[in-house]
């Protein structure tokens, strides 16, 4: 008796899983990739109470953090800029709120997360180091649904629900903090006429049409802010003469992102999907004021304004295929258009006299303009039982100016089965990444600039060699164990004494370009069943940078450069109703640039006789302490005829490990040279409180 098997795309009516088992980590295909439990991101502890994706991210092996306050990611050695972050299929540029505290993604909105450290698939390009593939819930078309949350510092609400019953749903979510409320009657108490404060927002919202068994229709958006701000004001009278002084200034950044998706079967063996997206992030800081001075009936102003802004913006369209021509092989394939307006940083100032004409000027780069096209192919194929990969071409193109950049990529992955539960794997990358991003983690401010690859400044391009074995132990854990091995080139650093506020020249004439690179080793050791689960992630990493005009042309650590980096997660269900969570982390402290030594200089005149010099050795030449931390929580859950609430106690930092934010060399009290550390967050409680129905 012969069967013969046919696979066919097939539209289906949404059903609601109630549970699911995922493919065997031995038995994937993929390497360096990791799926995100979201009820395990609700579970595990955090700052504040405040649930965090890209906080369970930072657990895995292979990603850093950069130092506790800052954001970014920084993925097998490669900088924040690196990795490509997906909100339905849309790059967000600036994945931080409050400086990096938390992240944009509402947890209560999302439905998937994907993070992909390498050997990355032909479909995903422009970015060298990493993907995060974050996919929105869809909205539930049978049942009206919400949940939502009230923590210390912020709110949420989720909605989900059919707008016609098995044809059209909608998801909507909102979150705000409420700092600057709390806050506000301490600030006033604190000076009269002061109004300051902080907060920001996300929204995000969804609708999904179905118009037939062959065409659905996706409409995505996110929008999302932080802004602090500042307003004063003082009158006071002196000689007949009445002056008002009305300063401001504020400090806002935030994303804007839309996609239109068009979701068609064309056969039963062909997927179509086109995609319309929009994506845009603003910086700006800011400051007025404005001196009103009567006297005599008679008012004259005097006023200044001035402004910071930078940003990017882009408009595309793609078009994505999937075909199943039999068994063996899913080929997949497309293309697609990306049109950057980059505004590299503008500083606007405006000065009104009463007594003089008004002065409006303008410094700084101006906006630049490009389009990157791209086109894939990939092929996920089987030969035989044992060995299954992926192999395929990543096309693109870059056109800026007079400039054209074109680059070809190949990528390939596979896996062979040693056995019935473990299997060999290996993995080989070429990206190419047209964009640039400098920034000044120094000042504490999210200064990032997007730049784009032009004549004078080549696109970023990296190589990554990876290995690995996979095994699943009595059906219930699941070890991986890879090492990598990649090389970065035309990587861009500030020159030393170049300031992210100066004007004097474009940004060009402020950098200088190099190459990195970055290998080690990681260990994922993971509990799927059971009442405890949880994961064990360690990485063993090199890496380092080199300059030609940077540190004397010789080799040094990159900033996030640590040779150890630990996160353990373990939640525990002692029944439906109670459960408690546990993570502790552990890195090497990171490399950063200080004068351990000081010399007084040959005097030529009496006022050098106190002036000192700091003597450098390197760049990146010292080693902050280690950074560990331990946070508990505990869920009590409890179901209403309406639904189900859940409150949730945590402590952040329970030992109140002062961790390293920030080093100085200064004096004590004995005059005697010392090196001061300063810290952020010591041990912080939390609850918040939870419902669905």
């Amino acid at each position: 008796m012969q069967l013969t098997f046919k696979m066919e795309f097939n539209m289906l009516d949404e059903v609601e899983i109630i549970g699911n088992k995922e493919e065997q980590v031995h038995l994937k295909s993929e390497m360096s990739t990791i799926d995100i439990s979201m009820e395990k991101v609700k579970t595990l502890p955090v700052l504040l109470g405040e649930k965090d994706i890209m906080k369970t991210i930072q657990l895995m092996p292979g990603v850093q953090t950069g130092s506790e306050g800052t954001s970014g990611l920084y993925v097998r050695g490669g900088g924040p800029d690196q990795n490509l972050i997906l909100l339905d299929g849309v790059p967000v540029y600036n994945a931080s709120h409050l400086f990096g505290f938390f992240s944009v993604f509402n947890a209560d909105a999302i439905n998937s997360v994907k993070l992909i450290k390498g050997g990355f698939p032909a479909r995903y390009g422009g970015r060298l180091s990493s993907v995060i593939d974050i996919k929105m819930k869809e909205g539930n078309m049978k049942e009206f649904h919400g949940e939502g949350s009230v923590g210390l510092i912020s709110s949420k609400l989720t909605l989900e629900g059919p707008i016609k019953k098995d044809k059209t749903s909608f998801l909507i979510s909102g979150r705000r903090t409420y700092i600057d409320l709390l806050a506000r009657p301490v600030i006033r108490a604190a000076g009269e006429g002061l109004v300051a404060g902080y907060y920001f927002y996300d929204l995000n919202a969804k609708v999904n049409h179905k118009f037939s068994d062959k065409d659905r229709l996706y409409v995505s958006a996110y929008q999302g802010d932080d802004k602090a701000y500042s307003n004063y004001e003082d009158t006071w009278t002196n000689n007949g003469q009445t002056t008002t002084d009305r300063t401001s200034a504020q400090l806002k950044w935030g994303n804007t992102i839309t996609a239109i998706r068009w979701n068609h079967m064309v056969s039963n063996k062909i997927f179509m999907n086109t995609t319309l997206r929009y994506s845009k992030y603003r910086f700006l800081v800011g400051a007025d004021d404005e001196v009103i001075t009567t006297a005599g009936g008679t008012s004259t102003t005097d006023a200044f304004s001035y402004a910071y802004i930078s940003g990017i913006e882009d408009w595309s369209g793609k078009v994505d295929f999937d075909w199943v021509p039999n068994p063996n092989h899913f080929v997949r394939f497309g293309a697609g258009d990306i049109y950057h307006t980059y505004t590299p940083g503008v500083q606007q100032y405006q000065i009104t006299e009463s007594n003089a004409s008004a002065i409006d000027t303008t410094f700084g780069a101006n906006k630049q303009f490009a389009h990157e096209l791209f086109a894939y192919v990939e092929d996920e194929l089987k030969i035989g039982e044992k060995f299954k990969g992926n192999i395929g071409l990543h096309f693109s193109g870059f056109i800026v100016g007079n400039k054209n950049y074109w680059s070809l990529q190949p990528r390939i992955s596979g896996r062979y089965l040693l056995n019935g539960n473990s299997s060999v794997k290996a993995s080989y990358a070429s990206m190419t990444q047209f964009m640039h991003l400098l920034t000044n983690a120094g000042i504490g401010l999210p200064t990032d600039l997007w730049l784009p690859a032009t004549e004078r400044v080549k696109p970023q391009l990296a190589h990554q060699w990876a290995a690995g074995y996979a095994k699943t132990i009595k059906g219930k854990y699941e070890l991986s164990l890879e090492g990598y091995y990649k090389i970065m080139d035309n990587l861009i650093e500030y020159k030393d004494g170049a300031s992210f506020f100066s004007t004097d020249q474009d940004w060009q004439d402020k950098i200088e370009s190099g190459r990195g690179w970055s290998y080690g080793g990681e260990l994922l050791l993971e509990k799927k069943l059971g009442k405890t689960t949880g994961w064990i992630g360690y990485t063993l990493s090199w890496t380092n940078r080199q300059f030609e005009n940077l540190n004397f042309g010789e080799v040094f650590p990159y900033r996030y450069d640590r040779r150890h980096d630990l996160g353990v997660a373990v939640t525990h269900e002692f029944n439906d109703k109670v459960s408690v969570g546990m993570v502790w982390v552990y890195g090497t402290g990171n490399a950063v640039t200080l004068g351990l030594e000081r010399y007084q200089p040959a005097s030529i005149s009496q006022f050098d006789w106190y002036s000192e010099v700091e003597h450098i050795e390197g760049r990146n030449n010292y080693r902050m302490p280690a950074y560990h931390r331990l946070d508990l929580s505990v869920n009590l859950k409890k179901d209403r005829k309406w639904g189900q609430r859940t409150w949730s106690f945590g402590v952040y930092n329970v030992y109140s490990r002062q961790n390293p934010f920030y080093l100085e060399f200064g004096y004590d009290n004995s005059g005697n040279r010392k090196l001061f550390q300063y810290s952020l967050f010591p041990i912080i409680p939390s609850f918040s409180y939870s419902f669905k129905f």
